[in-house]
């Protein structure tokens, strides 16, 4: 369907185990449409975290097909899937996984480095980034010097500074406590805000309230899909 930033049809994933496979992800079928804001929840197993490792290509379906951008996933090569990845997509991750020896602004920067951009490009964007997630001051301090919830910020500055049209967010609030959960659930309302498209995975409803839309799982299918009507 035009307009969509995602569509799976028949998605799929097995894992082998000693008992046999087994099937994480069922069948499922999802659109997302640009500029959407979706919480992706369930229980643990539920096949949440196998759906969004499929959505960033960090992992490949058994049956089923994935078009990101338009762009039919299982067709492309290595180098044409990691094009497509990098200008399309942003994560951001529960752990934060930023580099610890390096500056704020390098870590920021990092992306910008495996899309061949020069140096004092890559400078000046990160720069402008951590100061609109209000941490320019810090651009030379080292990760262990700030706080957690500063940490995420640095990690969704990291998340654009491609300028992805759809940022995964992978339980972002996991470490966090609720004032600062809070403030980088405000940060991503501000940029679903802009026009890009966040899908969020978690298992707390505090968080997905904040979401446009909700989608649940249970047992590696979709139960339920509905509007929530937040930020109407």
């Amino acid at each position: 369907m035009a307009g969509d930033v995602i569509r799976v049809l028949g998605l799929g994933k097995s894992y082998p185990t000693a008992a046999g496979e087994f099937p994480a992800l069922r069948g499922v079928d999802l659109a997302i449409a640009a500029g959407e804001y979706i919480a992706i929840m369930g229980p643990s197993g539920s096949g949440k975290s196998t759906f969004m490792n499929l959505l960033g290509c960090l992992d490949t379906p058994s049956v089923g097909e994935y078009f990101l951008a338009g762009e039919n996933v299982a067709t492309l090569d290595k180098d044409a899937l990691a094009v497509l990845r990098n200008r399309t997509l942003g994560f951001v991750f529960q752990g934060f996984n930023l580099l610890p020896r390096m500056s704020l602004q390098d870590n920021v920067a990092l992306p910008l480095v495996y899309a061949g951009v020069d140096k004092a490009t890559r400078r000046a964007r990160a720069r402008a980034l951590l100061e609109r997630v209000g941490l320019g001051q810090y651009a030379e301090s080292l990760p262990n010097r700030i706080s957690g919830g500063q940490q995420q910020r640095v990690a969704i500055a990291r998340a654009l500074v491609n300028a992805p049209r759809l940022i995964l967010a992978d339980e972002p609030t996991g470490n966090l406590d609720s004032h600062t959960s809070e403030e980088i659930m405000r940060l991503f309302g501000e940029l679903n805000g802009d026009g890009i498209t966040i899908v969020l995975v978690t298992h707390e409803p505090d968080i997905a309230a904040h979401a446009k839309r909700q989608v649940r799982f249970l047992d590696g299918r979709i139960v339920s899909d509905h509007l929530t009507g937040a930020g109407a």
